[in-house]
């Protein structure tokens, strides 16, 4: 199916359609995810998953349970370093506007230009990082980057506690921390399956967006706080040293425990050779418009959040920041959920994003402060559920020795999409008034999943099925075949 390597689906046989809960497989879950583990092909009428996780190393622990990957020590070290590190990096994005708008009069061009200048070397370099990811030894490359943001971090700290910092100093430093991410990012995704396995990567990336939004939710407060107190360039400061938990974490790892990728000799045409990948799979395609378009009109929803607290509703910071903790809050539960999983599904995808989607419609529509705050909670949830499975999805379903690669298109999707969303998204609240911005943006991402999960049903031989009674509801299955119909 959907994890053939030469892209191959089978014939276009079904396509969506309403169905109940009655005709449900009939199968035990527990032996479902048993067969489907050992690498036996869906039967007729049985969910379609994505690609089951081979079995576990030799030596290696695979448990249950929404924290099994912290079994792993290799990972324990990692995910610990990181919770710092994500709170320390939050810390470092407050103090970073804060200054550029004390720097620049509250120019919010300037703080635009910072936001592009940091995004601007993914969009231009992802796809030449992820081809140097596939070569190298990925934990080596982390110690590199983390060290490379770490004295970036340090750098434009000094310049700001000295007095000397400049807008255009700060331009600079954005951009060399982008040009440091487009090594990072695809780097970080892909040695997640180097240090738990495939059976436990799903949960891993679950847990590692868990941490990315506990940093979301703890740093901004952290970061006003020492603002307020002693300056954004102490902040900096405690965003540097914050990286030597992860530069730590990494040295301490057991070479011998990790999942190695063997790397990719140097060849001519290696960032072809990934495009090509994609462009054989239209799966991997579908999912990346998809993507695409949720992230150009609906991730931006943060921005949306401002509009509508200070606007709509006239409050001040104090509820504004309530409500983004709401949307973090909904996010972190989001992921510790996702982490209960056992390997991505489909209709966990789909259901997802088109349930972000149509709580942001639901929020545009909420009277008071108060039915808005509360409907941001499990739109956050929503949005964590299917970018979780996403990312797994893209880990667990491509040839390893081009994860490097697939991971780069993917976040070039995922990350870059976000930079160019928010002027339109402006430009709609502007024109029509953040409610509407915000509501169109939702119904645009769920008419773009709808299309998706039809394009998929047709390519890909799939049936996508409708089931408001059950749970959940939205379910993929495979088509019986022609003869079999």
């Amino acid at each position: 199916m959907t994890g053939a390597v030469d892209g191959t689906a089978p014939a276009p046989v079904a396509s969506a359609e309403s169905a109940g809960c009655a005709d449900a497989p009939s199968l035990p879950a527990a032996a479902r995810t048993s067969a489907l583990a050992e690498g036996d092909s869906a039967s007729p009428g049985e969910e379609a998953r994505f690609p089951a996780p081979g079995r576990p190393a030799s030596g290696s622990r695979s448990g249950t349970g929404m924290f099994r990957s912290l079994a792993n020590r290799n990972y324990r070290l990692f995910i610990s370093g990181q919770v710092v590190s994500n709170t320390g990096t939050w810390m470092q994005r407050i103090a970073q506007d804060w200054l550029v708008l004390a720097l620049s009069d509250g120019s919010g061009v300037a703080l635009g230009i910072t936001t592009a200048l940091q995004f601007l070397p993914m969009m231009l370099l992802g796809l030449w990082g992820g081809t140097l990811v596939d070569r190298m030894s990925k934990r080596r490359l982390l110690i590199g980057t983390q060290a490379a943001m770490g004295l970036l971090a340090l750098g434009l700290g000094v310049l700001t506690v000295a007095g000397y910092a400049q807008v255009w100093h700060v331009y600079l430093f954005a951009l060399a921390l982008g040009a440091v991410t487009v090594l990072d990012n695809p780097a970080r995704q892909s040695f997640v399956e180097e240090m738990v396995g495939r059976r436990d990567l799903p949960n891993a990336v679950a847990l590692n967006s868990a941490s990315f939004q506990l940093g979301r939710v703890a740093g901004p407060a952290i970061a006003g706080l020492m603002i307020a107190a002693v300056g954004s360039g102490v902040v900096f400061l405690v965003n540097a040293v914050s990286f030597a938990g992860v530069i730590l974490g990494l040295a301490l790892m057991r070479p011998t425990e990790l999942h190695v990728t063997e790397s990719v000799p140097r060849a001519k045409g290696q960032i072809r050779e990934g495009l090509s990948y994609i462009l054989g799979r239209p799966d991997l395609l579908l999912l990346l418009g998809m993507t695409a378009f949720v992230q150009l009109f609906g991730a931006n929803v943060q921005n949306q959040i401002a509009l509508i607290t200070k606007n709509e509703f006239e409050t001040g910071p104090a509820p504004y920041g309530i409500a983004a903790a709401a949307l973090a809050v909904g996010a972190l539960t989001g992921a510790l959920l996702a982490a209960r999983r056992e390997r991505p599904r489909l209709s966990v995808i789909l259901a997802g994003a088109s349930v972000f989607g149509a709580l942001q419609i639901v929020a545009s529509l909420m009277p008071g402060y108060l039915g808005f705050v509360l409907v941001l909670f499990p739109t956050g949830m929503a949005f964590m559920t299917w970018t979780t499975s996403l990312n797994a999805h893209f880990q667990l379903s491509v040839d390893p020795a081009l994860r490097g690669r697939v991971m780069a298109i993917y976040m070039l999707f995922f990350l870059g999409m976000t930079p160019v969303g928010a002027p339109i998204v402006g430009f709609l609240a502007d024109v029509f008034g953040p409610r509407t911005g915000l509501a169109l943006g939702g119904t645009v991402s769920v008419a773009v999943v709808l299309l998706v999960a039809v394009l998929l049903a047709q390519r890909l031989g799939v049936r996508v099925r409708l089931s408001p009674a059950c749970r959940p509801f939205l379910r993929v299955t495979r088509a019986p075949a022609a003869e079999d119909a």
